[in-house]
């Protein structure tokens, strides 16, 4: 084990800078959910030169296996996604985005390149480990239906199928240095909502010749926080949150119709779907008592990541091994969603943070946000911690 450690250690150290040279260069480049056309091909070139097999998938993601040269049937797949977000970043930063209007606001950079540097340590070690190692790089994370979902029906966990699947995504609120795991229910399911409150619009001073569709959405909005509060479980985490509303009428004037916008969230699939239904009859509820019709959609996002108790345990351990326990944290629920929990839902999945703010430097943004930035120190930990992992859990 430490001679495995000391090894890794200095090929991590040996890769850094490439790895920041790639990062820096899908920074600059950022491209949309499922136009990953450049990205696609880059990764494709890198793998060339390390002469990894691979072969397309879902369009614009990459599969490549390494395999050890030691006796081993087993198999673990490791995963990074590719795309970016239609967000402007701030001006100034030597490696910004060229590209207005989109840019790499969620670390998708920071995990393929790691991935990259990941392949290349393995490939260095082939000779002192055993099995086969499953690259993925996925399209599409950040838009529904999800890459993960278009992989997983394409055959990406099949010929071969892997045993297990490890990702990590980057966390700005965890320094740099440190990295964190959290085994069981971890990430939310993400569920779209939009309504439509259709009434009768007219002069705001004869509200009694009208069917107030503003009025009514309030009741309805009002109502709906009812599902949390009175219908869940206690036990189970959910979110109604709305963040977009549209009436377009002015002070004396009501409208026709209110367009309403907002997600559900919740850690259950059966309470999933028993709240969609429950949403819905409310909604319609209201709006018929009131004398007006309620168009209500849900389109269903992500499901709950859950990480594989034995699995993100012995990952955990292995981190420790490598950092330090002074180094791994224990994670908190995170209600956003990540379509990686398709991964977790099919097979034993740990999904990790690696830490990557520096208050002293001044990152701190979170996530989704223009100024948002990553200690670069943190991918010599990303390559080596991922590329540890994945041969003790082959020795496991």
């Amino acid at each position: 084990m430490a001679n495995l450690k000391r090894d890794i250690q200095a090929l991590a150290k040996a890769f850094f800078s490439e790895t920041v040279d790639i990062r820096r260069h899908l920074h600059r480049n950022p491209e949309l959910s499922f136009e990953e056309f450049e990205t696609s091909a880059f990764v494709k070139q890198q793998l060339d030169v390390l002469g990894i097999r691979y072969e397309s998938m879902a369009n614009t993601g990459v599969v490549a296996l390494v395999k050890g040269d030691l006796e081993s049937n087993k198999i673990i797949a490791l995963r990074a996604d590719m795309d970016a977000l239609p967000i402007t970043e701030v001006e100034g930063r030597e490696y910004g985005s060229e590209r207005i209007g989109i840019m790499h606001a969620c670390g998708h950079d920071v995990h393929t390149s790691s991935l990259l540097g990941v392949a290349k340590i393995l490939q260095h070690l082939r000779p002192v480990f055993g099995g086969t190692v499953k690259l993925i790089f996925q399209p599409g994370e950040e838009k529904l239906p999800g890459g993960a979902s278009l992989m997983i029906k394409e055959g990406v966990l099949e010929d071969p199928k892997p045993e297990a699947i490890l990702g990590q995504h980057v966390m700005p609120f965890i320094e740099a240095g440190k990295v964190g795991f959290r085994a069981g229910q971890y990430m939310a399911s993400t569920d779209e909502l939009y309504m439509t409150i259709k009434g009768k619009g007219g002069h705001g001073a004869h509200p009694h010749q009208n069917i107030d569709p503003i009025a009514i959405t309030a009741q309805i909005i009002t109502a709906l926080q009812q599902v949390v509060s009175r219908y869940a479980d206690p036990r189970i985490p959910t979110v109604v949150s709305w963040g977009k509303i549209i009436g377009s009428g002015a002070t004396n004037i009501i409208p026709d119709e209110v367009i309403v916008e907002g997600t559900f969230r919740t850690y259950d699939e059966k309470w999933r779907g028993e709240a969609h239904k429950r949403m819905v009859q409310i909604a319609e509820g209201i709006a018929e008592a009131m004398g007006a019709h309620c168009e209500f959609e849900v389109r269903k996002g992500y499901p709950f990541l859950t990480n594989d108790p034995t699995l993100t345990n012995q990952s955990r351990s292995f981190a420790e091994e490598y950092l330090g326990k002074e180094n791994v944290v224990e994670l908190d629920l995170w209600p956003a969603g990540e379509d990686f929990a398709y991964y977790s839902q099919e097979i034993p999945a740990c999904f990790y943070r690696l830490g990557t703010g520096n208050a002293s430097k001044g990152i701190t943004s979170a996530v989704h946000t223009s100024t948002f930035d990553i200690d670069e120190d943190a991918l010599e930990l990303s390559i080596g911690l991922m590329a540890y992992i994945t041969i003790q859990q082959l020795k496991a």
